[in-house]
């Protein structure tokens, strides 16, 4: 195992970006060692499917970069876009679109909700926004943070939940 930098929390909330939500909700783990430099996402074929499914679909839409988050797109009316090549809906998906609609709306933007599009199985998930879906986005920022902080990386999920992701070479010596 490499040695990873000790202290990689942000110094505020506008530092967590969707893909910090995402290993959140998917795996603790994850996000701390994400949060500490260890990206072995460079190396996945998951991944390398998913970025061209990303290049590839709704080609004529254009990337909305807020520093610390990188939105696939926002249609008028302020509705969030985001792809994913999973062929199955997944709660990470759901909290990474509140996240965005929440970032928006510190940045003055009347939100009005958010699409999960998953052209691979030609489906799309509507995300509402409303004061539950905010609350719950701060939530999600705030355990985010906390993880991000933690001295320890929280435990590993079973094994079974680590198929197919990347850091589970490094969670379980594989």
């Amino acid at each position: 195992m490499s040695h990873l930098p000790h202290d990689p929390a942000p110094d505020a909330a506008d530092a967590i970006g969707g893909v910090h939500v995402k290993y959140l909700v998917h795996c603790p783990r994850q996000l701390w060692l994400y949060a500490r430099g260890y990206r072995p996402e460079g190396r996945s074929e998951l991944v390398a499917l998913g970025e061209f499914v990303d290049e590839t679909t709704f080609t004529r839409r254009r990337d909305i970069d807020l520093g610390e988050a990188r939105i696939d797109w926002v249609t008028t009316g302020a509705v969030v876009h985001e792809t994913k090549s999973s062929r199955s809906p997944a709660p990470a998906h759901a909290a990474q679109v509140r996240h965005y609609c929440l970032l928006l709306e510190r940045r003055g933007v009347a939100v009005r909700g958010g699409i999960v599009h998953y052209p691979l199985i030609r489906r799309t998930t509507d995300v509402p926004w409303d004061a539950a879906a905010r609350a719950e986005a701060e939530a999600t920022e705030a355990a985010a943070l906390a993880v991000i902080a933690a001295d320890a990386a929280p435990p590993r999920l079973a094994r079974s939940a680590c198929r197919g992701c990347s850091y589970r070479d490094y969670c379980w010596g594989d």
